[in-house]
């Protein structure tokens, strides 16, 4: 005999666990994450887990999160928290433009959702080379760099060198990724390529969890790294893209 209207059939309990477990996954990986990093972190198969994010955020308690290209928590969801309503997305792309003409050197936004790195936005006007360093030896870039500072559990053991200028001293790093917390930015000159430096700063969710970064790349010499001006910059460039406008 079917379940009378109003009341919960025997498989729905399950279903509710399984939402309830993905809005938990999509809390603690942070903004941005990924469809199968949510399914994967909530132990959920990706088939179920992509219809019920998609009825979650149908519902309103997930939205899509246009510029980091995954999952945030809803407006709905953070009522029941008690939590102020997040501002509305910014459009990220007007950002980065904006930015791209006022600097001279590349400008790129990387995600950290499950903890990689993940380029999400190159800058069309500087071939970034050397994409997969960047992405496996997260101790020699400062797109990595900043990736480490906030999660010291993903700073590798052994540290190879990629150039002879990377660094490969693990006390050494760890006082760069401590300069990192204290500073907000990380540097990067001739670690992933001999002749190229850059600097990144992270782009923060509403929680204030890094979510990703926001970095400049150029030529060494051509970029300073400890240029306060362009640092500026790209940290009130990250504010407007992590969806807070700075005061």
């Amino acid at each position: 005999m079917g379940a009378r209207a109003g009341e919960i059939a025997g498989h729905e309990p399950r279903a509710v666990q399984k939402a309830l477990a993905l809005l938990e996954a999509v809390a603690q990986l942070g903004s941005g994450a990924t469809a199968r990093d949510i399914a994967a972190h909530a132990g959920i198969p990706q088939a179920t887990a992509y219809r019920l994010l998609n009825l979650l955020t149908a519902d309103g308690y997930l939205v899509r999160i246009a510029d980091l290209s995954g999952f945030a928590l809803g407006r709905r969801t953070r009522q029941l928290a008690g939590a102020d309503p997040a501002p509305d997305p910014v459009d990220y792309r007007a950002v980065l433009d904006e930015l791209r003409e006022q600097v001279r050197f590349g400008i790129h936004l990387a995600s950290y959702a499950g903890g990689r790195v993940r380029l999400v936005d190159r800058d069309p006007d500087h071939e970034l080379s050397g994409e997969t360093a960047i992405t496996a030896h997260l101790h020699a870039s400062a797109i990595g760099k900043i990736l480490l500072a906030s999660r010291p559990e993903l700073v590798p053991q052994n540290l190879r060198r990629v150039t002879a200028h990377t660094v490969t001293e693990f006390g050494a790093l760890q006082g760069e990724l401590d300069a990192v917390r204290r500073t907000g930015s990380a540097r990067e000159v001739d670690e992933v390529r001999v002749g190229r430096s850059a600097v990144a700063v992270p782009v923060h969710d509403a929680q204030n969890a890094v979510v990703g970064c926001l970095a400049a790349i150029g030529k060494t010499g051509r970029l300073a790294v400890d240029d306060p001006e362009l640092t500026d910059l790209l940290r009130s460039c990250a504010a407007r893209v992590g969806g807070r406008v700075p005061a």
